[in-house]
């Protein structure tokens, strides 16, 4: 698959070609096409998550990722779409004053619309760990996989304020990397491509975890689809 064949299929990352196929959740991803960011139209879609809203537990409560989903991801879906026409209106009036605060909204939104998206469907409701390339690369560039677990860890964990714990394939050094990303676009990297991603707004763990985001994190690490990871590097390499 060339780089025009993947970003015009995905807009982002197609599940349908990432998931092994005896992946638990492949044939959901097929039938949905839950990393389809956009609708053949090009307005930002917000589709029906893959699995049964109690999938996840008991690390993930059912009420938790219904609100998380539905009007938290949903939202962003909602309000990216709004950017884009006050955007567009505004290059129809020529009549820019406010197209500013309209992009940097768009920043926003969008990139809350991607990171939901790739949450959703690095998780799983059972243990599994890295393997093949995926863990030669990690244990290149950060030692082993548990230095990698401790700093992902560390690095969510002590987000300021509400943001996003990320593992990301760098193809400028050819590295996997680690961002803390602050609300959903600040703190990042030119050309990263996310991999794997937690969530470490209050949205994703209060009625649960309360205010022990540590403890969130830490149970978040334990049902990580390393599987799912592994196929998005393998994914991501083959743009460079």
């Amino acid at each position: 698959m060339d780089r025009k064949d993947f970003l015009s299929a995905t807009g982002i990352l197609s599940l349908t070609a990432l998931l092994p196929a005896n992946s638990v959740l492949a044939e959901n991803y097929r039938s949905n096409g839950l990393d389809k960011l956009t609708d053949a139209a090009g307005n930002f879609q917000h589709l029906p998550l893959p699995y049964n809203k109690n999938f996840l537990e008991p690390y993930m409560d059912e009420e938790t990722v219904y609100l998380h989903h539905t009007f938290h991801h949903g939202g962003a879906v909602k309000a990216a779409n709004g950017d884009l026409q006050k955007i567009r209106k505004a290059l129809d009036d020529n009549s820019l004053e406010t197209v500013d605060y309209w992009t940097k909204k768009l920043s926003y939104h969008f990139s809350s619309h991607v990171l939901h998206t790739i949450f959703w469907t690095n998780l799983s409701n059972k243990k599994t760990e890295p393997k093949g390339e995926l863990l030669k690369r990690i244990e290149k560039d950060f030692g082993s996989y548990d230095k990698l677990k401790t700093y992902l860890a560390k690095t969510s964990k002590d987000v300021d304020g509400n943001g996003w714990g990320i593992l990301g394939y760098q193809p400028y050094s050819d590295k996997l990397t680690i961002l803390q990303c602050e609300n959903h676009e600040k703190l990042t990297q030119w050309g990263v491509i996310p991999l794997l991603v937690i969530d470490v707004w209050e949205h994703a763990y209060y009625l649960k975890y309360k205010n022990k985001r540590t403890d969130f994190v830490d149970n978040m690490l334990q049902i990580i689809n390393w599987d799912d990871v592994a196929d998005r590097l393998n994914t991501a390499m083959k743009l460079v």
